[in-house]
């Protein structure tokens, strides 16, 4: 496993691989990220992961092509792939989600699993907002949650 720290205009972003896989992108100003024992290099795929996101924050960017392998839960998994359908530029409701994954009553645990995120941006958990559109949780900070949802409403020239 290997990691590399970044700055970008978000703040310090960490991006892990394992065995050719994405498995950890986020903010080092999230509490949820500790650096473990693996080894500080930047892999291609971390520094192309890197130039994408990169790209993505200068509005230049709308969809990623980064191979990736969240580790959770299978329910985890399943809100989280139901994330990557969202397309760039709009949002669904926590709602939304739970009844698109088949269980209406799981706001909450959709909730739970945006939190659990563990690979930001590439799994679009900051399009999730409140039925009512309010922003809701974001273990980022919603001012960022605010910054990317902004960024994507940007009129593309």
């Amino acid at each position: 496993m290997y990691y590399f720290i970044y700055s970008m205009p978000i703040g310090k972003m960490y991006i892990e691989e394992t065995d050719g896989f994405i498995t950890r992108l986020s903010l080092m100003n999230n509490d949820r990220i500790f650096i473990s024992e693996n080894t500080m290099f930047e892999t291609p795929l971390i520094h192309k992961t890197y130039l994408e996101v990169y790209q993505y924050l200068e509005g230049t960017r709308t969809s990623f092509d980064i191979p990736i392998s969240p580790n959770g839960s299978v329910f985890q998994k399943k809100v989280w792939n139901c994330l990557q359908k969202i397309p760039y530029g709009k949002t669904r409701s926590y709602q939304d989600i739970a009844m698109e994954i088949g269980n209406v009553k799981a706001c909450r645990a959709v909730g739970m699993a945006n939190h659990l995120n563990p690979i930001l941006l590439l799994i679009p958990c900051h399009r999730v907002i409140g039925k009512s559109g309010k922003l809701l949780g974001f273990g980022c900070g919603l001012e960022v949650k605010e910054y990317l949802l902004n960024l994507e409403k940007r009129e593309r020239s």
